[in-house]
């Protein structure tokens, strides 16, 4: 059987939130959430630690890749396999994002949600050994 894990989403669209954390659900993976980066951050600093954070980077106030430096900085998931899910496919955030040290990139627009859960799932297994 495959190794389940505690799949933390952060994307501020409570459609795709809701929609994601089902996939993943239904594939066995505890699944947690959170519609902000400010969200996100309370959750992580009351003691969340995830196996992985699905990640948007558009979202307002504090986005994805602000929220992920105020992660690595504050030290809050140091062995969190992090994953950014987004319509942002620029070089620049993508090299930002590699910088702060994803583990993947996925773009939503040319990735169906089935997908997305089955190269999560993949991205994590061969972090996490």
């Amino acid at each position: 059987m495959d190794k389940k894990y505690i799949v933390f989403l952060v994307d501020d669209d409570r459609f795709l939130l809701d929609m994601y954390s089902i996939k993943f659900t239904k594939s066995g993976h505890n699944t947690k959430v959170a519609g902000s980066s400010f969200d996100a951050l309370k959750m992580l600093r009351e003691g969340l630690v995830p196996d992985v954070i699905v990640l948007d980077i558009i979202m307002p106030g504090m986005d994805g890749l602000e929220l992920l430096e105020t992660i690595r900085k504050e030290k809050l998931i140091l062995n969190t396999v992090v994953v950014m899910l987004t319509n942002q496919s620029q070089s620049t955030e993508i090299d930002r994002a590699t910088k702060l040290g994803v583990a993947g990139y996925i773009v939503k627009a040319s990735t169906i949600p089935s997908e997305v859960v089955h190269e999560v799932v993949e991205i994590v297994s061969k972090c996490k050994i």
